[in-house]
């Protein structure tokens, strides 16, 4: 029962594990980038007044299990975070904007499921999906020359 939120004239427990991806679900969120991209989803989670309970950023792709309140939609939210993230990222890492073009980072698609009653399994899934990544080991890593420098990123 304690994660039942209430406002003034009612409680409750929105709770979605949404997950989303960079275009052609380039490796850039576990490069250089990767804590800068969960200080920006943090504060942006913050401004929005929505929880992360579990989060995790793979090769590829983006884990997150938040409660979001009732006055917000899901769609609503989930369009603010990577709209807002992505011209954040492109602010912070000029160079991005010549591997994707038109300032779109994130791939325009998301999914998104209800909690209910699965939040522990929903939580160790999230916990462990890196780890059955690099155990998979199916990641290939392609590098890109950075134009500012020249230098190969990885």
């Amino acid at each position: 029962m304690k994660d039942i939120n209430s406002l003034s004239h009612s409680k409750w427990r929105c709770q979605y594990h949404i997950v989303f991806a960079p275009k052609f679900r380039r490796k850039e969120v576990y490069g250089k980038i990767k804590l800068d991209i969960g200080k920006i989803l943090r504060k942006l989670c913050e401004q929005k007044g929505v929880e992360i309970i579990q989060a995790q950023a793979c090769v590829d792709h983006i884990h997150m299990l938040v409660s979001i309140p009732p006055s917000l939609s899901v769609s609503q939210f989930v369009g603010y975070l990577k709209g807002k993230s992505s011209l954040m990222i492109f602010d912070r890492h000029a160079n991005l904007k010549y591997k994707y073009g038109n300032r779109h980072f994130w791939c325009r698609g998301y999914y998104v499921d209800t909690v209910g009653r699965n939040k522990k399994v929903i939580e160790n899934y999230i916990k462990k999906q890196l780890q059955e990544d690099i155990i998979n080991d199916q990641i290939s890593f392609k590098e890109y020359i950075d134009p500012f420098t020249g230098s190969k990123n990885k």
